[in-house]
């Protein structure tokens, strides 16, 4: 048969795969999460970077809630041992690292500690994170530095730590807790979106690395929220309208937790924006900037105070 032919097969075979898995995709997406099968995560060793406050607080009570032992690393020793007596005070397990997730050599250390005093880490949530709120040239390097450091590079080490156990074994989960930042840039944000636009992208990447080399039973998802109302982004204001509002932490973190248990490949908050990252990519990019304005995005930042003082 000769090589032509071979690649008009190829293509109407691949035309076929890309059908099929659309038609699953959208079955998917018409019967509600609550119907699909979750996965029990009672046994997982579940590691949550920035575990001692907002989101990751809310994640590690949720998850020790259904069984599951809870690392929790943080810089802040004390709020990580709260939350870890909670756990414990609720009967669950739970374990907290002082851990400054910037240093790869430092991380590296406090896996191995891991390792030795609970085991191997199924589930990673990279969820640690900063934010300046200055605009580019208002920014000081070390804040840039900082920014890049905890929010994306911090998944490198972390991911070099613990997913080699999970490649082995062909089992575990990487959540990456990026942002819609991620997928648009936003005045005053320049370097918080840099950094969430590189996490989307090691994301995908990684999905696509786990299955190039059939290490398909290492799950990925990516979780892209608006601004939530955790203290991260006190001051922020967003126009009240039909598509964005801030967002409750236990809205996000109940919906982050039926994304993970369901092997959901990315989680988009609100839902209503989940059209957003392809549609943008279609339309004049002042018609973006036209959205922006109109949803308050671009000036949301304007009144932003932050958690405490950065600079």
């Amino acid at each position: 048969m000769s090589q032509v032919l071979w690649d008009i097969l190829d293509l109407l075979w691949t035309i076929v795969l890309i059908t099929f898995y659309n038609f699953i995709g959208f079955i998917k997406n018409v019967i509600p999460t609550s119907w699909h099968p979750h996965k029990d995560v009672s046994k997982d060793i579940v590691l949550i970077t920035g575990g001692g406050m907002g989101l990751g607080r809310l994640m590690s009570l949720s998850f020790a809630k259904l069984g599951s032992t809870v690392v929790i690393w943080d810089i802040n020793g004390e709020t990580a041992k709260g939350v870890v007596k909670e756990i414990h005070d609720a009967g669950g397990k739970a374990y907290s690292y002082v851990v400054d997730c910037c240093d790869s050599e430092a991380v590296y250390r406090a896996a191995d500690k891991v390792r030795q005093d609970v085991g191997h880490v199924t589930i990673l949530i990279n969820n640690a994170g900063i934010v300046t709120g200055k605009k580019l040239l208002e920014c000081p390097d070390r804040l840039i530095r900082k920014t890049m450091d905890l929010n994306i590079n911090a998944h490198f080490w972390t991911l070099k730590s613990f997913l080699p156990h999970m490649l082995e074994k062909n089992h575990g989960h990487v959540v990456t807790i990026a942002s819609l930042a991620g997928y648009l840039g936003v005045s005053g944000l320049v370097d918080y979106c840099a950094s969430k636009f590189a996490a989307v992208g090691l994301d995908d990447a990684l999905f696509n690395e786990l299955h190039y080399t059939k290490k398909t039973g290492v799950k990925c998802t990516c979780v892209c929220p608006f601004y939530i109302n955790t203290g991260m982004f006190d001051g922020v204001k967003a126009k009240r309208n039909l598509l964005v509002d801030i967002l409750e932490p236990e809205y996000v973190v109940e919906q982050i937790m039926t994304a993970v248990r369901t092997n959901q490949r990315t989680l988009i908050l609100p839902k209503s924006l989940y059209f957003f990252p392809g549609f943008k990519n279609l339309i004049n990019e002042y018609a973006v900037l036209a959205l922006n304005n109109a949803s308050g995005t671009n000036s949301a930042m304007e009144t932003f105070v932050g958690r405490k003082k950065q600079d």
